[in-house]
């Protein structure tokens, strides 16, 4: 029974829901006074009560209800002109002390995105995302340009990667979700799908102003904010690849097509145009973007000739409709972001992460895909999952942007080992190595050295493992015939394991005297206790009529497959089985008295 002392539930349901219902009137009634204050241009002194009460109430309900609210009288004071520039010294005051309401109900905003409730965090999102469409608008309307406003925009970029803890949630004391500065998912995927994926305006000031908070942001007080960058950026599918692709916009002011820039001549010095709402605050130009991707001069490099328009040159409106320009910011971004990602301990995942949209997410839209070089590098010399990873994209910058890496065959030829053929990724590197040895214009000493190693290594490798290694080690015989030698040298060549002439222990591919030996590891699996191995290791006793293997029929083979394989084989002969067990043969005694086998085995009591 509950104490008398406590109030009984219903009445206390009684009294939250009168205490909402006088909430929700006095924020009508503020909404209200707002909006006749606007009408006849007299004090907007309510504003901040409203703003006050949205930021201290408790209860979600109340709590969307009073931003809705400030969010509709704002939008009317944007309308109006109210935030638009003044001349006269009182306006300009009224307009500044708007400004500051306007960034504290966005402070309140953004630290939404890491709010308990779930309708709180995504319709934060979109009421900043909209208020950044009337700010730009109203600013292009006093600007001879169109105008993205960017000093509001990197707050939203800035809440997205430093993810500040909830206001609502901190003043209630509660802990949980907003104690963690890691991006939440479905706010996410909320700005992925709705607008970074979607409007080129905002991705390409995306790119360019989260590089300045993950450069200036410590990984010891915020250290999620180059997880939260890394998992918005792998989730970016709609880069443009072509100037075309530059089509939709945001802001609608921005639709418009620049004037065409001036080419310049070479040796001159032109300012830039100030185009922007932050060329008015007056940046500093140390920290210009379009400066950190420009060609070199004709004077330096006399291989290649300088663009007509650097893109230092450009004004933002042309930027945003220049596919360099969008290159550029993407590309500095993630030359700002690899470093972050360290290799060793828990930076692996991050590192995989990344690499696994290298190929066809990134290096495509890099302004030099070498400038990756380092960082590649880096993840092949650490190994394992990251280092097969990285030996792709190593490959890439090297068949199509001309890198040259002469150790690269080192390095694969040193990822084969005996925990590879019991790594999950096993397929991923076989399907890759079979890439890298494709071909036909390299050595045959090279070829034989890793072929030769993994008949060696599948003495002791599973079941699962071998039967992707012999068709693998067909389709290269195949490809390369100078190999053949190698499965038909004879017995008085190399007798066995101690008179082989293979060095498995030297690690240069080229001098293993791997050509000098012989696959006789791939013959003795003709009698490996598992039947779909032997039977496939007898295609080497065949000729080489058969057309090559598609190597993905085998990459996916674990243990249980093999044994559900074994199960679901029809039996074309049955086997001998023997119906009737000899007298005797587990009975204490037979029927003349003697002993049987088991009791003369064992002794019962």
């Amino acid at each position: 029974m509950a104490p008398s002392s406590l109030p009984p539930a219903a009445k206390r349901r009684k009294v939250s829901s009168s205490s909402n219902s006088k909430t929700e009137e006095k924020i009508r009634a503020l909404e209200t006074s707002i909006n006749q204050a606007i009408a006849a241009k007299s004090s907007l002194n309510p504003l901040a009560d409203l703003v006050e009460l949205a930021c201290t109430l408790d209860d979600p309900k109340t709590v969307l209800k009073a931003i809705y609210a400030t969010y509709r009288v704002i939008v009317t004071i944007i309308s109006e002109g109210r935030l638009e520039a003044q001349e006269k010294e009182e306006a300009k005051i009224v307009r500044q002390w708007i400004t500051d309401r306007l960034n504290d109900y966005s402070e309140f905003l953004q630290s939404l995105l890491k709010d308990e409730e779930s309708s709180l965090r995504t319709l934060s999102l979109n009421i900043q995302m909209s208020l950044l469409k009337h700010l730009s608008s109203s600013l292009s309307k006093t600007s001879s340009q169109p105008q993205f406003h960017v000093p509001y925009f990197k707050r939203i970029v800035h809440a997205l990667l430093v993810c500040p803890q909830s206001l609502r949630t901190r003043k209630s004391g509660s802990s949980g979700r907003s104690d963690s500065g890691e991006l939440d998912s479905e706010v996410r995927d909320l700005f992925v799908g709705s607008w970074l994926n979607v409007h080129d305006d905002v991705r390409w000031f995306f790119l360019r102003d989260a590089q300045p908070v993950l450069t200036e942001s410590s990984p010891d007080t915020h250290p999620y904010v180059h997880v939260n960058l890394l998992s918005i950026l792998e989730r970016l599918t709609s880069f443009p690849a072509t100037p075309t692709d530059i089509k939709t916009w945001w802001v609608d002011e921005l639709r418009t097509k620049p004037a065409r820039p001036k080419k310049q001549k070479r040796g001159a010095v032109s300012a830039e145009p100030q185009s922007d709402a932050e060329s008015s605050n007056g940046e500093e130009d140390e920290d210009d973007w379009r400066k950190f991707f420009d060609e070199p001069d004709a004077g330096k490099s006399a291989q290649a000739a300088p663009p007509s328009v650097r893109l230092q040159k450009l004004s933002v409106h042309q930027s945003l409709h220049s596919l360099p320009s969008h290159r550029a910011v993407f590309t500095r971004l993630w030359l700002s972001l690899l470093p972050r990602l360290s290799v060793g301990g828990a930076g692996s995942a991050l590192s995989t992460r990344a690499l696994n949209v290298m190929h066809q997410g990134v290096m495509p839209h890099l302004t030099r895909a070498v400038m990756i070089m380092d960082w590649v590098g880096a993840c092949v010399d650490y190994g394992g999952v990251v280092g097969m990873l990285a030996l792709n994209t190593l490959f890439i910058l090297m068949q199509e942007y001309n890198l040259d890496y002469p150790s690269f065959y080192t390095r694969l030829y040193a990822f084969l080992n005996k925990d590879l053929l019991h790594l999950k990724h096993r397929g991923r590197f076989f399907r890759l190595t079979e890439v890298f040895l494709s071909s036909t214009h390299l050595p045959a000493t090279l070829l034989a050295s890793f072929i030769k190693r993994l008949a060696r290594l599948s003495l002791s490798a599973p079941p699962s493992s071998i039967v992707i290694m012999l068709p693998f080690v067909y389709n290269i015989l195949k490809r390369h015939p100078a190999l053949m030698v190698m499965i038909h040298r004879d017995d008085d060549d190399a007798t066995g394991f101690n008179d082989d002439p293979f060095l498995p222990d030297e690690t240069n591919p080229n001098l293993t005297c791997a050509l000098d030996s012989s696959l006789w590891e791939l013959y003795s699996h003709k009698h490996h206790y598992h039947s779909g191995v032997s039977t496939l290791a007898r295609i080497f006793e065949e000729a080489f009529t058969k057309p090559s293997y598609p190597l993905e029929d085998f990459l996916d083979h674990t243990y249980s497959t093999l044994l559900d394989a074994e199960l679901k084989r029809r039996i074309k002969k049955e086997p001998a089985v023997a119906t009737e067990l000899p007298k005797g043969l587990f009975s204490i005694a037979s029927d003349d008295g003697s002993s049987g086998p088991v009791e003369s085995m064992w002794s019962f009591a």
